[in-house]
């Protein structure tokens, strides 16, 4: 593996890292953590395959492996939905609510359906490269799009200061976003 190539990659896998964890510092930690992983297993790498569905593919390994091992942690935590304490959190309104929101939307996402709508929307994969990277069937993938999708534009427009309303799946007869409308 040329190190030019793995360089190469490092945007797109902070990207991804950012909107998977939600916060920089834990980000730059997960792209670390898939770059050593890369380099020390290159030899799994397949040359001739796609270098980036492979890195993806790493990262989402580790990032589900992160998820697992904090669950079995805080298993004797008590958490607290935030939408619960909305009302104790509240801020003055600003000029960058709309992008918080967002980026609050997309964290109160299911963690697979979260993947799969960053990978095809902001990464531009194509189904397959995603259903390969999350291990999943490629009808799998859809369903999770669509069911993302459809949650995200229910929690985008629902008021901040009410907690969203449960849209259940996908067949709500909510519209999809169309900013967030790919077909691969």
């Amino acid at each position: 593996m040329h190190s030019q190539a793995l360089v190469a990659h490092i945007p797109g896998l902070r990207r991804y890292a950012r909107a998977l964890t939600g916060d920089a510092w834990a980000a730059d930690d997960l792209v670390q953590d898939t770059l050593e992983r890369a380099c020390s297993k290159w030899r799994l790498w397949t040359v001739g395959s796609d270098l980036r569905a492979w890195l993806f593919t790493v990262m989402h390994n580790l990032y589900v492996s992160g998820v697992r091992q904090n669950l079995r942690r805080d298993a004797g935590l008590v958490r607290v939905d935030i939408d619960d304490a909305a009302a104790d959190l509240t801020a003055p309104p600003s000029a960058q609510d709309q992008a918080i929101d967002l980026q609050r939307c997309l964290l109160l996402l299911p963690p697979d359906q979260r993947e799969v709508l960053l990978l095809v929307s902001l990464e531009d994969l194509s189904y397959q490269q995603v259903a390969s990277i999350t291990g999943v069937p490629i009808g799998t993938v859809m369903s999770r799009l669509s069911r993302a999708r459809s949650r995200l534009q229910v929690l985008m427009d629902a008021p901040a200061t009410a907690p969203p309303a449960d849209t259940g799946h996908a067949s709500s007869g909510f519209p999809t976003h169309q900013n967030l409308r790919r077909l691969k």
